[in-house]
Order: structure tokens, then sequence, then C-alpha cells
């Protein structure tokens, strides 16, 4: 066996999940197509959820100054972010390049093994292991062994198709075009404008002088492609939309997409999963794609670890699939009805004016700012009254007999949490053991608001996603079962 896990594809997805890995103690190898990365940048910033992920695993001060914002859009209407409870804003001036270096130096200062320029050809699961063939830098093939499969590999997967995943949607119905440009100076239009011809965005990247561009001119069919769009075709299409005249920019890249929707029906068949572009593609309304693949590495590095290592059933892996497929539907519907609003035309304009009303009633603004962010997704963790369960833990400062921590901190090292709130020496010795994954963290919290859905609250049982599996009180079932179900069976059975 070469190493426990292999992962297809050295994105943002893939590159997340390594470092979830050896987070974790297991040995990973990442294939990367590409001899280096491209610098391109399809994604700008990162949602209010992704930011708390990196925030929980000390990844933040890595990227420098952030610029962050509550000002979002559904399909191009205002929307205050402001509204949700996080102590994050959304990023937004960060490339994927950025992203993709931060993770890159991440994973690899953890042990995890990446190799560029090893394209994944084909695979076999062989039901005790997976086999993968591989083209080497300068054409020789390989052949690498693991227990586990992932494919990163992006929206045209080679793991999805050689592993016969079934994924249904629908066909691009449009072109779009992208170009990052220096030389012009444009009026920002930050969340799109739409016109009689179509809808376009624009604003600046950073302080280098550089404007991104986003086009798209209705009754454009959709083209299949072997390279990138030419600049020309994008001025053109910018000028007959706005009447702007663009063509004497610079271009430092550009691109085209579609609008495409397609979401595979199951993310695990037997030892080869799928995650991030691989397992969903879509419109990139809201800049969900990227977080979203983040987030699936997220949920599935501590499961898949556990798994490898022994100490948790193969069954763990069902999971996955069970909450992500779930967070995926929530990913085509949102996305779609952004598209509608975006692209559908003067026709649609009506439909716009009602949904703009709609948002200035705060239960309204929140729920989509909930459904963009990623901040409403709830998991199914057994039945109770806690407001908190199946979501992610909130923020919350605590303090120790000889020192001040916080919730954030404590899930640093990608294990589970039990939070003893109230210095409960009973239920830390039932969860004793399972000290050998779960952290036990006595501490008094601190700054916890009459309203807040920690008052009250003695005891967390936190994942190491941060999802909260078990509260106290509040849950319906006991804190051993809780245990057992999401770390395995004690070190004791």
């Amino acid at each position: 066996m070469d190493a426990p896990v292999i992962v297809a594809g050295a994105g943002p997805t893939g590159l997340m999940l390594a470092g979830e890995l050896r987070l974790a103690g297991v040995d990973v190898i990442v294939l990367e197509r590409l001899a280096r990365p491209t610098g391109e940048s399809r994604g700008l910033g990162f949602t209010t959820r992704t930011m708390e992920v990196f925030d929980q695993r000390g990844l933040l001060p890595r990227f420098g100054g952030i610029g962050t914002s509550n000002a979002g859009h559904f399909g191009g209407l205002p929307v205050d972010f402001g509204v949700l409870d996080s102590v994050h804003q959304a990023a937004k001036t960060v490339p994927q390049s950025d992203t993709e270096a931060v993770l890159d130096g991440w994973a690899r200062e953890l042990g995890a093994d990446l190799r560029r320029d090893h394209e994944l050809l084909s695979l076999q699961d062989r039901g005790e292991h997976v086999e993968v063939t591989v083209r080497m830098p300068g054409g020789r093939e390989t052949r690498l062994t693991a227990s586990y499969l992932i494919g990163c590999d992006g929206g045209r997967s080679v793991v999805r198709k050689a592993a016969g995943f079934d994924f249904p949607g629908t066909a691009a119905t449009l072109e779009m075009y992208l170009a990052d440009i220096k030389g012009v100076d444009l009026e920002p239009r930050l969340i799109g404008e739409t016109f009689p011809g179509g809808m376009v965005m624009c604003g600046p990247l950073g302080d280098r002088g550089v404007t991104r561009i986003i086009v798209c001119e209705l009754g454009t069919p959709p083209r299949r492609r072997t390279e990138p769009p030419s600049y020309a075709e994008v001025a053109a299409a910018w000028q007959r939309i706005t009447g702007i005249d663009i063509s004497h920019a610079e271009h430092e890249w550009v691109s085209a997409f579609g609008d495409a929707t397609r979401l595979v029906t199951e993310y695990r068949r037997g030892r080869v999963l799928l995650a991030g572009d691989a397992a969903h593609i879509h419109l990139p309304a809201g800049g969900q794609g990227m977080n979203t693949g983040i987030q699936d590495a997220v949920n599935l590095g501590w499961k898949l670890a556990a798994v490898a290592r022994g100490t948790a059933p193969p069954a763990l892996l069902d999971t996955y699939h069970a909450e992500r497929h779930a967070v995926g539907e929530r990913l085509m519907l949102n996305t779609r009805a952004q598209g509608l609003l975006f692209l559908g035309g003067q026709e649609v304009q009506p439909l716009r004016d009602v949904l703009a009303e709609l948002i200035r009633y705060e239960e309204v603004g929140r729920h989509l700012a909930g459904m963009v962010s990623g901040l409403e997704i709830r998991y199914s963790v057994g039945t109770g009254s806690h407001p908190l369960l199946g979501l992610r833990m909130p923020h919350l400062e605590l303090v120790g007999e000889h020192r001040k921590t916080s919730s954030t901190g404590e899930l640093r090292a990608g294990r589970g949490v039990l939070f003893d709130l109230a210095d409960n020496a009973v239920l830390r010795g039932r969860a004793a053991d399972w000290s050998d994954r779960v952290d036990i963290v006595t501490a008094a919290p601190h700054g916890v608001a009459a309203g807040s859905p920690l008052a009250g609250t003695s005891a967390l049982l936190v994942r190491p996603d941060g999802h909260v599996a078990w509260a106290a009180p509040g849950s319906h079932h006991d804190l051993p079962s809780a245990l057992e179900r999401w770390f395995g069976p004690s070190r004791n059975r």
C-alpha cells in the first residue's frame, strides 16, 4: 500500500483535505496533473463560513491583511450579511491562487506528499483497496495503491467518470466571460448590473490596478471551447451590452464558463469518494463553489482519517454523503435561482422587484445570507432540544483555572472536543475512554448573553469539523452514545 489515502487534485479542496488528513496523522499522496499552479483565480475571497473554518485551523494569519465586508447579494439584489451571527465577515479580495498557496504550504508542513506533474489516468476499486494508474513527469506510467481514493479533480473529474458516478443535472444554456484587465477606469459594479442585452459585473482586485470583469450577453449559446476566448470577444460583448469601449485595456487572463448545474447522486462509491467541483458544478453565483469544496473537505477529512486509522467503522463515511449531498442540493437550488435573477432578461424584472421588497425584511435577508454563506447548515446528529445541535459551534471565550482560551482555539488540533462548562467530574469520567480521540476542556464560558443559544449550556461535544454533536441539557441521548457514534468504540471495548 503506497498510502492510506490518495487525493486527485491539488486545488483548494484537495489541499484542504490533505491538510485535514495529516492533522489527524494519516499519510496522504496528492496527485496533481499540472506541473505548477497557473496563478489564475476564478474564485475570489471566501464566505463567512470558510473564514470560520480557516480560523478554526489557525490559517487566517497566513493570508496577511484580508479585506472583509458585510455587503453581499442574492442574484444581484443587495443583501446585508451583517445580520448573521458570526465573529467574521466574508473575505472579498483574496485571489484563489493565494488560497491555494496558503493551503499548499500548510499541507506540506504537515507532511502531505504532494506530487505535481502526476496525472491520474485510470482507477480500479478492488474491494479491499484502490489501484490507480498515473502518468509521471517524462511520460512514464506507474501504479499506486491506497485504501481510499478521493476525487478533488474538478468539474471534468477523471475520478468521477472512471468510477462510474451518476452526474445528473442540466447542461449549460449560455456562455459567460471572465477577464482581469489593466489600463481602464470602470465604475464598480460589485453585485452586477443588468441591461437589456445582458449582465456585467466589475470591481478592483486589490491595489494592483487590476479590474475583474464578468460579462454575460443574452442569447449567446454555450460553446465547447478547447482554449480560452480572445480578449477581443470579451471587449466586444462588453461594448454591445454597456456601450463602453474597453478594447484598449491590457488583459492578464481571460476565461469562459457556463451555467451547467449538476450534482452526483452519491458522494461515495465503495472506496472512491468525491469532493468539491468533482461532485457538484453550478453557476458561480456568490462565489460558493470553492467554499463549498473546502467545507466538503473539512467534513470528510476527520471521518476518513478515523476510518483509515481503524478507530471508527467504515459506516462513518456514509455520513459524509448524508450530510454533504443535502448541502449540494441547496447549493444547486440557490445558484439556479440566482441565475434566473441575474440572467433571466427583462421579463424577470417584476420578480426582481418583488424579491427586493422582501429582502428589506430582516428575517428574509438573514435567510438568504445564511443560504449563500453556508451558516444555515445543520447536520442530523441526533434528537434533542438544544438549539445548537447539528450547527457549527459559535466562537466562545473560555476561562479555565490557569488560562484563557476559546472554542475556536481548542479546535485547532483537528480533534473532537468535549467542553465541560460546569466542572462536572462525572461527565469527564464518562468521556475518559475516548481521550485518545477527544480532548476534554474544563472552563467557564465568558461573555454569554442571556438570549444566546449557549445560555444555560453545561457541556458540548464538538466534532473536529466544528459541528455540535451533543449538548447538555438538551440532547435526548447520553454522552457515551454520541461519542461512540462519531468517534468509534471506546478504547476499552
